[in-house]
């Protein structure tokens, strides 16, 4: 019996789901369930706009039996925190960058490598190819992969411009703290970094602990990083992965049909919310100027070898134990694919 056959014999009060091809039963839709969501991003950004849009669409879509309440701004703790607390049910699900995610699985930072991508093209059609098999993989961990939503291309934010690795050495700069690509790619670099906890670099940057960050242009905003600094070079040292999770152990309680409303609606939402946070890091570009954050260049290929030979000895490094050689050659095929 088709959906639309079978509508004709459920309440008019649930048919709200034929919007999102599901329906569900009476008894199952009288049943509340609240989703606690982290995210870093703080309220009034692009990120929570569509967050919270999403929640309305879901809300709406479930009969208002599906919420949200938001945690926005960090103020659950750093996404390792956030990890402990969705795994002891304090929170069910949340918004991360490539850190979070590979502290669930590692083997997702292959898509984080430095100079790994050239272009926007080539990053959509990676993680198309690879969307399938990490949607799989985070299954296993315990986890529902509702869609991804990358950070960006990432640059180095400094008090002092950085021209080569010599002058990287020089500085003080920060690692996000339990993040072993970014290890291994000051690894390479022989520069000692300053391990931190996001939430505490804005005000390491104000004391003089570190003087060089790196983030995506409009994470430089959000963060206020960029009223602390006074260059930005134009090397993309890699493209920064995000997603969004929800515990699988909080996504079985939700009614089937719920369950299929959560997925097609975030699949449209955060589709949108790629397209926007790329607007978003192309107009904060510009914010960066206007408020005397100076663009450096690279000088020569000679400077620019000395940073890819960092992100070769990070490949190198992670390749083993991160991710597998397998794992590396089938994205790296499918780059190729895209090349050719």
């Amino acid at each position: 019996m088709s959906y639309f056959k079978f509508a004709r014999h459920i309440p008019i009060s649930i048919a709200i789901f034929l919007a999102v091809g599901v329906v569900t039963s009476p008894a199952q839709a009288d049943k509340k369930h609240v989703i606690k969501f982290a995210t870093l991003a703080p309220e009034g950004s692009s990120w929570m706009k569509s967050m919270r849009d999403l929640a309305e669409k879901i809300k709406t879509a479930t009969d208002d039996n599906v919420t949200f309440r938001f945690y926005p701004g960090g103020v659950s703790g750093d996404e390792k925190d956030v990890i402990r607390k969705m795994r002891i049910g304090q929170l069910h699900g949340a918004g991360f960058t490539g850190v979070g995610l590979g502290q669930i699985l590692p083997e997702v930072r292959v898509l984080d490598l430095p100079f790994l991508f050239n272009t926007d093209a080539e990053i959509q059609h990676v993680y198309n190819k690879m969307s399938d098999y990490y949607v799989a993989r985070y299954e296993d961990k315990g986890y529902v992969l509702l869609g991804w939503v990358p950070v960006g291309w990432i640059h180095f934010f400094s008090r002092h411009p950085i021209r080569s690795v010599e002058d990287l050495r020089q500085l003080k700069p920060w690692m996000w703290e339990g993040d072993p690509l970014v290890e291994q790619a000051y690894k390479g670099m022989k520069v000692q970094p300053i391990p931190l906890s996001i939430t505490d670099v804005l005000l390491s940057l104000q004391t003089g602990m570190v003087d060089t960050v790196y983030s995506s242009t409009q994470g430089a905003l959000i963060f206020q990083w960029f009223t602390k600094v006074k260059y930005v070079t134009r090397l993309r040292m890699g493209y920064a992965t995000g997603g969004v999770l929800i515990s699988k152990k909080k996504f079985d309680k939700l009614p089937q049909p719920y369950q299929v409303a959560v997925k097609k609606i975030a699949a449209q939402r955060l589709r949108e919310l790629v397209r926007l946070i790329h607007e978003d890091n192309l107009k904060a570009g510009e914010v960066l100027e206007k408020n005397n954050v100076e663009w450096v260049d690279i000088p020569d290929e000679k400077a620019m070898e000395g940073f890819r030979k960092a992100g070769v000895a990070a490949r190198k490094n992670m390749t083993g134990k991160y991710f597998s050689p397998k794992l590396l050659d089938r994205v790296l095929n499918h780059l190729k694919e895209i090349r050719r």
